[in-house]
């Protein structure tokens, strides 16, 4: 089942994910079904939360409360699926991508921050920083946390942790980071991280694709089964670091093929069964 957060397009479209003081029209949550949205009341997070056990197979149909409204899904703007307290995200998760950046394959999983802040929506500009020479787009399978997690071990069902999946767009100033060491500000930019367009609750984790599509070529293309740390091991290893809790969105990693961006690219990441999360590229200001 296909969700998402939206505002219609009778009120204006703002970026209201990030704080500027001014008053916008409240995000609401709806289900996606041929081409309509269907308004539900509440947020989806918290109908996949304790009160539900979180959804081990999605969510039941007759539980969702609808409001009654709906629109054609082209008079709505698609917002990311989530305003997470924390992004985690894997590197190095596939063997062929860290191959082709020089590096090991980890015995353990690789896990790094990148901020809130850095959270945009389907079609939203990935800005080019004046400070890099070189940024990367990243296409991945990311996952969303519905409920409140913290060491899990080998018996849990991670699944009732989860209330979906979403596309996601690591974009990583390549330069800066190898001139770090560390990843913060070679990931970290303002824009960096697109997620969305949708949240899907069910998903053949053995069967689905990632790809990535750079001005209509194929760049990147995996299975998810080609992971070299699952999804629930991934979460399970990140709960034993941190508490993760409902809203936090997990990166699963990048296949090979990544490459740069530059100002006037239409970048695409698309997971099979979810949908294509599309984002046009811009130069930042000096």
């Amino acid at each position: 089942m296909k969700f998402c957060r939206f505002q219609p397009l009778e009120f204006a479209a703002l970026d209201i994910h990030r704080s500027t003081g001014l008053l916008h029209a409240e995000p609401r949550w709806g289900v996606i079904e041929k081409e309509r949205v269907r308004e539900i009341q509440g947020g989806l997070l918290e109908l996949a939360g304790e009160s539900h056990g979180g959804w081990a197979e999605g969510p039941p149909r007759g539980s969702l409360p609808e409001s009654g409204r709906a629109w054609p899904l082209n008079e709505v703007k698609l917002l990311p699926p989530s305003v997470p307290s924390k992004i985690v995200c894997l590197g190095r998760n596939y063997v062929e991508h860290a191959a082709e950046l020089g590096n090991a394959v980890p015995t353990n999983p690789l896990i790094f921050l990148k901020p809130p802040s850095s959270v945009i929506a389907a079609e939203e500009p990935i800005v080019i920083p004046p400070d890099s020479k070189r940024v990367d787009y990243e296409g991945e399978l990311a996952v969303i946390i519905g409920r409140a997690c913290s060491h899990l071990g080998p018996a849990d069902d991670v699944k009732r942790y989860i209330a979906g999946y979403t596309c996601l767009n690591d974009v990583t100033a390549r330069d800066l980071q190898k001139a770090d060491v560390q990843f913060t500000r070679g990931k970290g930019f303002d824009t960096f991280c697109p997620i969305g367009p949708v949240l899907e609750t069910e998903l053949d984790l053995a069967t689905a694709k990632v790809e990535t599509y750079l001005n209509g070529v194929r760049k990147q293309s995996a299975l998810l089964a080609e992971m070299i740390f699952s999804v629930d091991a991934i979460i399970r290893w990140i709960s034993r670091v941190m508490t993760l809790v409902p809203g936090d969105v997990i990166a699963t990693g990048t296949p090979s093929g990544v490459g740069p961006l530059t100002a006037g690219d239409v970048v695409e990441v698309m997971v099979s069964g979810i949908g294509t999360l599309r984002n046009p590229v811009v130069a930042g200001d000096e």
